[in-house]
């Protein structure tokens, strides 16, 4: 997380929502060598204490979890390059990037393998339900490829014992110069830009 106290000021509600809605993170967990990383869908919970995933039994996570093991899930909102020129203030600035990110840090524990079923419905239903069509069951898989496909992943829950964020939108400069800043985002070097010059306009106001 950023050092600076102007990029930490989110509350842990708006934290956890920014982490429900995208749904996406990137799971690490200390080893011997460097840490071991795996990209997940992840299922959060209505009080933000645990985050629900599974994991391809192949996965260096699993075996490293498999009697629980401290991890973080990080968890990424827009972001983009910021040129000094678009602040129009003094020579003496420098080139930043804004972005939103939220850490979930705890405890990763295996679940029954036989609960796995139940989050695969209910993570697929929490996805679906925001797409404008009907909603894909595992009903309507093969029973035997739907069996298959089962005994090659795990499930894991992270206990969540901290949420940290950062939301880095040009808080410490002249309000001025954020907007001015925020008007030229969408012809920059991101993702999802129109956002990230939304929310450069709302912070600090």
């Amino acid at each position: 997380m950023h050092p600076n106290p102007a990029f930490r000021q989110a509350d842990r509600d708006t934290a956890l929502a920014l982490a429900r809605d995208r749904a996406f993170g990137t799971l690490a967990v200390a080893s011997e060598g460097p840490p071991l990383l795996s990209h997940v869908p992840v299922l959060l919970s209505a009080d933000g204490t645990q985050a629900e995933l599974h994991l391809v039994r192949s996965n260096p996570i699993c075996r490293a979890a498999r009697q629980g093991a401290p991890a973080r899930l990080a968890v990424t909102g827009p972001d983009g390059y910021v040129s000094p020129d678009w602040y129009g203030l003094c020579p003496d600035q420098v080139p930043t990037w804004n972005y939103l990110a939220v850490h979930l840090t705890g405890r990763l524990e295996p679940m029954p393998p036989e609960s796995l079923p139940d989050l695969l419905a209910r993570q697929s239903a929490a996805y679906e339900v925001r797409l404008p069509k009907t909603p894909w069951t595992m009903n309507k898989m093969q029973p035997e490829t739907r069996d298959r496909l089962l005994r090659m992943i795990l499930p894991f829950r992270l206990a969540i014992d901290s949420v940290e964020s950062t939301w880095k939108l040009g808080q410490n400069k002249p309000a001025e110069a954020r907007h001015a800043a925020a008007g030229a985002m969408e012809t920059g070097i991101g993702s999802e830009l129109a956002a990230l010059a939304a929310l450069m306009r709302g912070a600090g106001d």
